[in-house]
């Protein structure tokens, strides 16, 4: 099949999702410059073509030749990548002179397409091709700077408007920033002159320094908590400091970065997954090429031995989409000026990130994560107390990440309570809100929550208690309310109520990885168990959910999980008081506290 650049704007990707099963549809040969004869393919049979799918196809069809005209830079295959620009030069000449005149009311429009930021995203991949060929002293880049000049001023007078409203906190400012830069720099080695933009995209008032600053805290997370736009803008910023050397970016933003490179090394489990907190996307094939790239792009400022794990994860869910870029960024010679700063230091067995209002918790071949914090704007779930199990590469109770967002009624329901491992009263959903941490040690942590319902106070508290994990939810709601723990496992999972002793549970992960739980309460509990939608990589793969219901004016649940490979068998589990004793089938017994 012959290949050709799309003659169309791009609409909003987020359109490319099946009505009826609500997965992102098949890209099929997105370089082919010709939406699939028949319309798009579901996995599950279905057949869409609307214009909204289309003008989504075509997103992904103009980044998906910005990609390949930036790996055939890097590939040295200069003639086809100059002649491929060339041709963009006029593609943007003919359509994108004004602002999208199909963007929905609520976007930041752009040219090409109705986002702004997938503007910036398309023209970061444009100027670093060009910047590449430059660096080459590839003859005919001379004729591609009207369009890195007018994907300059785009990104400008875009980033004029997100300051103007106050967000230069917005990931979209990182990225606009990021193809500002991109292409004023290429632009300037093609012109053979020295660039002049640092005031304006570096480390003027709403530089890239400045906005690092405002979009990223203390803890190392980006302020919407999730960890793919955590990763979206960490990716975003090693992509705008391309030729500079990490000594030289001011201490303060290095250290910033040095953070966000932390949180994913935390958050990572050791077979390199990385959970989906908040919004983005549970798996996903040109996610795993983000997370290559990035990884490469961290090595050179602030390397992590253990995000070799997340690019050897993200290497196999990239599949055959996988075109080796993030190898040709390590190959081509530094991306950066200098050294790279000094390795990061291993996370510790209990990490807090106390602005953004996660923990996890590594226990025995068990990691929690414990999500207390703000809710993060519009990607933000309502999830307060949510607890996600994970093993090496096993996913038991993850969060279950999000479904493209023009699928409303999905998106909500990822977005819901009553998808996540969280609690529930009265059936009800829990407000947007912020929980609180209330302590931490070594081995433990606990969390609050007194917002997400009227009258209702819920603590939740890890411990990392040797050959097993201990979560103990205490749940004050007055009385006769319904309070309701949820399990949501991403797994199969088998589930025993026994006569006299805890509720039993089996978690089957990849290989060997089985998950054992005990489930006890200081009161009468109904389990109950219900087919639930799976993942948001495929809502119709259903999972057994269990709700454990009691009523009362507190009420105390309590889990044990122990892998079954780790120490002795748990025997029983009671919750007396305010404590929980675990017996074990070598006699030994231990005794936790609720944290209330």
């Amino acid at each position: 099949m012959s290949r050709m650049i799309p003659r169309e704007r791009g609409g909003w990707w987020h359109a490319y999702v099946c009505p009826a099963h609500g997965l992102e549809l098949d890209h099929g040969d997105v370089l082919s410059g010709v939406f699939p004869e028949g319309g798009a393919r579901c996995a599950r049979g279905c057949r869409v073509d609307t214009p909204e799918v289309r003008g989504a196809w075509t997103v992904l069809a103009h980044q998906a030749w910005a990609r390949r005209i930036r790996v055939l830079a890097l590939r040295g295959e200069d003639a086809d990548a100059v002649r491929l620009l060339v041709e963009y030069a006029d593609v943007y000449r003919e359509l994108a002179a004004d602002g999208h005149e199909g963007a929905q009311a609520w976007m930041l429009r752009g040219r090409l397409f109705h986002q702004a930021l997938t503007d910036a995203i398309w023209a970061v991949n444009i100027g670093h091709a060009v910047w590449t060929l430059a660096e080459h002293g590839a003859p005919g880049t001379d004729a591609v700077l009207p369009l890195l000049d007018e994907l300059e001023r785009a990104a400008l007078d875009a980033r004029h408007v997100l300051v103007d409203r106050g967000d230069l906190a917005s990931n979209y400012t990182t990225w606009l920033t990021a193809a500002g830069i991109a292409t004023g720099r290429a632009a300037a080695l093609v012109r053979g002159t020295s660039w002049d933009g640092a005031k304006q995209w570096l480390d003027g008032p709403h530089g890239l320094y400045a906005q690092l600053r405002a979009c990223v805290g203390g803890d190392g997370w980006e302020w919407e908590g999730s960890t793919y736009y955590h990763g979206f803008v960490l990716r975003a910023a090693l992509l705008a400091l391309r030729g500079l050397a990490p000594a030289d970016v001011p201490a303060d933003v290095a250290q910033r970065l040095c953070g966000m490179v932390d949180v994913l090394a935390a958050l990572a489990t050791d077979g390199g997954v990385l959970p989906a907190l908040n919004d983005g996307p549970y798996v996903r094939a040109p996610l795993a090429l983000e997370w290559l790239e990035l990884v490469a792009l961290a090595e050179g400022f602030a390397p992590s031995s253990r995000l070799a794990a997340v690019a050897a994860q993200a290497r196999v869910e990239a599949g055959a989409m996988d075109d080796g870029m993030d190898l040709l960024l390590s190959g081509q010679g530094p991306w950066f000026a200098g050294p790279p700063l000094p390795e990061r230091p291993a996370p510790a067995p209990v990490t807090v990130f106390e602005d953004a209002g996660y923990a996890v918790v590594r226990s025995a071949g068990v990691q929690a994560v414990l999500a207390f914090g703000p809710h993060g704007g519009s990607h933000g779930h309502r999830d307060k107390l949510a607890l996600s199990l994970y093993g090496s590469g096993a996913c038991w109770q993850p969060d279950p990440g999000q479904v493209p967002y023009a699928h409303a009624e999905f998106r909500d329901h990822y977005a819901s309570t009553a998808a996540h491992p969280a609690f529930r009263v009265d059936g009800a959903e829990q407000a947007e809100c912020a929980g609180r941490l209330v302590a931490r040690d070594a081995v433990s942590v606990t969390a609050e929550v007194s917002e997400a319902y009227d009258g209702v106070r819920a603590v939740r508290r890890i411990e990392a208690a040797g050959s097993h994990l201990v979560d103990v939810l205490t749940v004050e709601a007055g009385a006769g309310r319904q309070v309701t723990a949820q399990l949501r496992p991403g797994v199969a999972l088998d589930v025993q109520v026994q006569p006299d002793g805890p509720v039993r549970t089996t978690w089957y992960g990849p290989g060997d990885e089985v998950l054992h739980g005990w489930h006890a309460s200081d009161g009468a509990v109904r389990p109950v168990t219900r087919p639930g939608p799976g993942t948001a990589d495929d809502p119709q793969l259903t999972h057994t959910w269990v709700d454990l219901t009691g009523y009362g004016a507190r009420i105390v649940y309590a889990s044990v999980y122990r892998t079954a490979a780790q120490g002795p068998a748990v025997t029983d589990v009671r919750v007396t008081g305010d404590e929980v004793v675990v017996e074990r089938a070598d006699g030994s017994r231990s005794v936790h506290g609720t944290g209330a």
